[in-house]
Formats: structure tokens, sequence, C-alpha cells
């Protein structure tokens, strides 16, 4: 399992649409082979980042998502939106529980 890590910076003012993008791009990624969680995260202090942490069974599943029309098809709002978009970094995933808030 792995999970990989992004950090986005958007363009003033550009959050709704890129975080609708997101909602877009998420929803279609649950039925995908290997999908097994994300989170996005806002930090408190700059609302204009976004921290996106994706858990795949594998890099290539993740890989093979990214190669799908409704990945591209978010693309251009989400890039038209985002200022700077750092790389992802993997991460191997060796424990994994759930939690209750």
């Amino acid at each position: 399992m792995m999970t990989v890590i992004t950090e986005t910076t958007l363009k003033p003012g550009q959050e709704q649409e890129w975080d609708r993008a997101f909602e877009e791009r998420i929803g279609a990624a649950k039925s995908q082979p290997g999908w097994i969680d994300a989170q996005l995260l806002i930090p408190e202090d700059e609302p204009n980042k976004r921290i996106v942490v994706g858990t795949w069974r594998s890099r290539d599943d993740w890989e093979r998502w990214h190669q799908t029309s409704t990945f591209q098809q978010t693309r251009e709002p989400m890039n038209r939106s985002t200022a700077d978009d750092g790389r992802p970094e993997w991460h191997q995933v060796r424990a994994r529980e759930a939690m209750e808030a």
C-alpha cells in the first residue's frame, strides 16, 4: 500500500473552482481499482493551500487512474486554478488503522 502526498497553492479567489473539480475527481477515484482512501487538507493559516493525501494499493494503480477520462477532464479547471503544484511525494504504508473520532 502506498500513500502519495501533493501540496498545491491556489490562485487567489480560485478555491471554490478547484475544490469543485477535486470533489468530482475524488468521487470518480472511489470506483478505480486500487483506490483506498483520500483526504484533502487545508491549513488553517493558508486557506489557498491544498494538501492531497491519497492511499492506493500500488503506485501503478495511481498512475492508471491518471490516464482515465475523468481525471483528464478535471485537470483543466484544477490547473487553471493552481499557482503552484508540488511534486508528488510517495510513502510506503507500514501500518494503517481506522480510528473513530
